[in-house]
Parts: structure tokens; C-alpha cells; sequence
């Protein structure tokens, strides 16, 4: 099951408070402004900062 586009549009980076994106493989959440990429497990999005790696190539979906 996707992420709830309503979801999608309410979520923001714990860090810098930007949106984040859904990634092209659709596994994680990434915020393009401090390229922290938050992981998606079992359909729910992990905004832990602890858990964000920064990978500043991973692509987004527009």
C-alpha cells in the first residue's frame, strides 16, 4: 500500500521543516534541501532524524 498522497502533502523534514519528496523506488522520503532521506518500513514513513541518511544523488519523484 503507497503512502496516502494527504499524508505526503502534511510531512516535513524534522531538520529543516522543508517537504519531503517520495523517492523514484518509492521506499524512503527525501527532503531536497538537506538531502536527508527518511526510510519507509511496513507503509509508514520513519521521520526520525537518527534514522535520515544523506545521500544527496537518491532522485525524487516530481
Amino acid at each position: 500500500m503507497p503512502i496516502d498522497p494527504h499524508l505526503l502533502e502534511i510531512l516535513a523534514c524534522p531538520v529543516c521543516k522543508t517537504p519531503v519528496k517520495l523517492t523514484i523506488d518509492e521506499q524512503a522520503l527525501k527532503c531536497e534541501t538537506c538531502h536527508r532521506v527518511y526510510p519507509i518500513r511496513d507503509d509508514i514513513p520513519i521521520m526520525l532524524i537518527e534514522e535520515a541518511k544523506i545521500d544527496p544523488d537518491r532522485p525524487t519523484k516530481n
